[in-house]
């Protein structure tokens, strides 16, 4: 009897203590996995990602590399082998890499070429989060080990019994040094290797630090061994050796800078100095729970809290560090648009055309301090090229389409972020963009301002091409440089912008109902297809880029007939097969197999100019469409696996995408004050804001099959609109949806 009793209590006491189900449990960090988006090619995109190994928005990157020198896919889920170690600034495998060298722990002498010292590997023996990552290389029988700083990292390698166990510095192609001094067990070089965007001038130098002395080492121009110390030209190598006893730890503290030897080891001294490799680790870790925990998520299952902080992890990477900090603790950068040093902020690796639309905002609304820096950056961009950027990395990349810089620069002056002292410069650079193209990146600037400045489009038949997405999305910058006049009290230039944010209209093809390439002398293309991607779309059909007039639905409704049609029109979307017209690029494109295979019609929510579309159910009236959708999406579409997104993840856009939608709003126009309301995901979500404010979202009814909203309070009060007003929100704000099985 006396066993049955303290059974039974013992049990009563761990049932206590277990954790209820559907309650968060782990440090947020724990929740994220770097693997998420990684198995992708070049023909399907789940992300085409690579697992970083990094500080939230941190200048240097670390990955395992499995892809060859130089390619993109740098690394990919479906390999098998590794062939190094690699620091990466690579915002994505189209844009490609910049400062990239990579260290390999090797057994043998005859393994220094990419290829000789590759090892297989198993993801069973993997560990990838984002302050560490652990791999077993079984050919060398070495387990390697990272964890990073913003602008160093430390590597650890457990070797086995070899008095050839070594580690090799491959500095890359295409003109590189590398200098052994072991008097010091330091390596230091510089890299060159890039894809553009890059002053003639351009070097990423490192310095790479060891805790064992050399028995040896060799150094190495492409196959070639080299005498002496250093090896400088087309492909320097170096590999270090020591003589280890099984089970024995060597540990290599390395740092970058784009500025100088000198300061790639002031960076090494100031974010490592003597802490060892679990110090660093530990302090990592700390960082990023601070920074993803700013968004608390409760009520929701453990794939759900997977999918949310992996999302919100690849939401805080981009646009990175470009900035260092000088002996003074200033912070100064190497120029990427002049090739000087100097001083003040600079970010970097981000494409507007897709960041603009919920990256920003996000960061906006949860990180400020971070984009005022931004901001800061920005302005020092327009100072040393004359040019706002629209895809960097590091500096201008000719790349996607329309003048986006307008909405982030203007998201970020309305909301109170931008540092006040370089408000007027960065007015003025929106002012700029609007009548001038770079002499050597179109896409920077406005290719087609001529046209667009007269005519109010960009016609069809100039040879501009994706001519129809550039007016639309110009249209919308207007309205963004308005908005921004209106505040700054310049009434003419928000009078003149204005009336130029309506050149949609000039779009518009009243048969179709959809938008339409226009030709110069005011007739439409012809012949049309509303399936054809590209040609007059940038990534996209017709079915796609009708809706991107952010700043004025309720305009667009009316050029359709109405609500109602408006509404119908939308449903198309959903409705009509996936088929497609491939002929503008004479081949499938990545973006219309991920069309196809999400079985939701023409709805390509995996190429951003789509992203939005669902919530344009709220303008008309019909909210419980977006709510069935916005779930539908989330549910079907995101995971926590390496096939985890439907598409390109875009240095952070997919992700935030999911982070505002689990938390119940989208920012449908950035540069307005007003987010639509979707579905939330969770019973309880927290933001906690830097000015020290929490916005409560709570929805006790939640459930799969509880995807509708019946009613949303905010702060006790029912709203009449599905919208949040973000001046509202940083008030500090309850908002509670009243959840319900089905639309009635």
């Amino acid at each position: 009897m006396k066993n049955l009793i303290l059974l039974f209590f013992s049990a009563l006491a761990w049932g206590c203590c277990e954790t209820p189900k559907h309650e968060i449990s782990l440090r947020p960090s724990e929740y994220v996995t770097t693997l998420v988006g990684t198995q992708s090619d070049y023909s399907l995109s789940t992300g085409n990602t690579y697992p970083a190994v990094a500080l939230p928005w941190g200048m240097n990157f670390w990955t395992p590399q499995t892809g060859k020198m130089g390619d993109g896919w740098a690394y990919t889920y479906g390999s098998h082998t590794i062939r190094g170690l690699k620091q990466t600034h690579q915002p994505s495998p189209w844009i490609n890499d910049y400062g990239q060298f990579s260290i390999m722990p090797v057994r043998g002498k005859d393994k220094v070429d990419e290829n000789a010292r590759q090892s297989w590997f198993s993801h069973q023996s993997e560990t990838a989060k984002p302050y560490y990552y652990s791999v077993y290389l079984a050919d060398h029988d070495v387990v390697a080990e990272m964890a990073p700083t913003d602008r160093a990292a430390v590597l650890r390698f457990t070797f086995p019994e070899s008095d050839e166990s070594g580690v090799v510095i491959d500095a890359f192609d295409r003109g590189s040094q590398v200098k052994v001094m072991p008097d010091s067990r330091t390596v230091v070089g510089y890299t060159t290797r890039n894809s553009g965007g890059v002053p003639d001038n351009f070097r990423n130098w490192f310095v790479i630090r060891f805790d064992k002395p050399f028995s040896g080492f060799r150094v190495f121009n492409g196959k070639n061994e080299l005498k002496g110390f250093e090896a400088e030209g087309e492909h320097a190598l170096a590999a270090v050796y020591f003589t280890t006893r099984r089970g024995e730890q060597v540990t290599a503290r390395v740092a970058s800078s784009f500025i100088s030897e000198e300061q790639a080891l002031r960076n090494l001294e100031t974010e490592v100095g003597d802490a060892d490799f679990e110090t660093v680790k530990a302090r990592a870790q700390e960082r990023w729970d601070e920074v993803l925990g700013r968004i608390e998520v409760s009520g929701g299952t453990e794939e759900q809290y997977r999918t949310f902080y992996s999302c919100l992890y690849r939401s805080t990477l981009f646009p990175r560090k470009f900035y260092e900090i000088d002996a003074k603790g200033n912070p100064v950068h190497y120029s990427p648009y002049n090739g000087e040093v100097l001083p003040g902020y600079m970010y970097t690796d981000t494409g507007f055309w897709d960041t603009f639309r919920c990256l920003f905002p996000l960061l906006n609304l949860v990180y400020p301090s971070v984009n005022a820096e931004i901001q800061a950056g920005l302005a020092n961009t327009y100072r040393e090229s004359g040019f706002l950027p629209e895809w960097a990395s590091p500096g201008h990349r000719g790349c996607m389409v329309g003048n986006n810089s307008a909405s982030v620069v203007a998201d970020a002056i309305l909301k109170g972020v931008t540092p006040a002292e370089d408000v007027a410069t960065l007015y003025e650079a929106m002012l700029a963009g609007r009548d001038k193209v770079h002499p050597s990146v179109s896409s920077t600037g406005r290719l087609g301002h001529e046209y667009y400045n007269t005519l109010g489009y960009v016609p069809y038949n100039v040879g501009i091409n994706e001519n129809a997405a550039r007016t639309l999305e110009y249209a919308y910058d207007d309205w963004c440089i308005a908005q921004t006049a209106k505040m700054l009290g310049k009434d003419e230039d928000a009078k003149r912008l204005e009336k130029a944010s309506q050149n949609y209209k000039n779009m518009f093809d009243p048969e179709t109902r959809l938008m339409r390439g226009r030709n110069e002398d005011g007739t439409f293309q012809s012949p049309f297809s509303p399936y054809k991607w590209g040609d007059a779309f940038t990534e996209g059909n017709s079915w796609h880029y009708t809706w991107s007039v952010f700043h004025d639905p309720e305009g667009l409704a009316t050029l359709m007939g109405g609500k109602t049609e408006f509404g119908k029109m939308l449903d198309s979307v959903f409705v009509v097969p996936p088929i497609y017209d491939d002929s503008y690029y004479g081949f499938r494109i990545h973006e219309i197999t991920e069309m196809q295979v999400a079985n939701m019609g023409n709805y390509a929510h995996g190429n951003q100019p789509a992203q939005h579309m669902i919530y344009l159910y709220d303008y008309c009236g019909q909210p419980h469409k977006a709510q069935w959708w916005v779930r539908e999406v989330m549910d079907r579409l995101y995971s926590a696996k390496p096939d985890g997104y439907c598409g390109d993840e875009d240095n952070g856009q997919t992700s935030a995408w999911y982070v505002f939608s689990a938390l119940g709003f989208y920012p449908v126009c950035p540069a307005s004050d007003e987010y639509a309301a979707g579905s939330p995901l969770f019973k309880k979500a927290t933001i906690r804001l830097e000015n020290g404010n929490d916005i409560v979202i709570e929805a006790p009814e939640n459930s799969p099959e509880n995807r509708y909203v019946g009613k949303m309070r905010i702060n006790g009060k029912v709203s009449k609109r599905p919208f949040i007003c973000h001046e509202e929100l940083l008030k500090g704000t309850k908002v509670r949806f009243e959840m319900k099985e089905r639309n009635r």
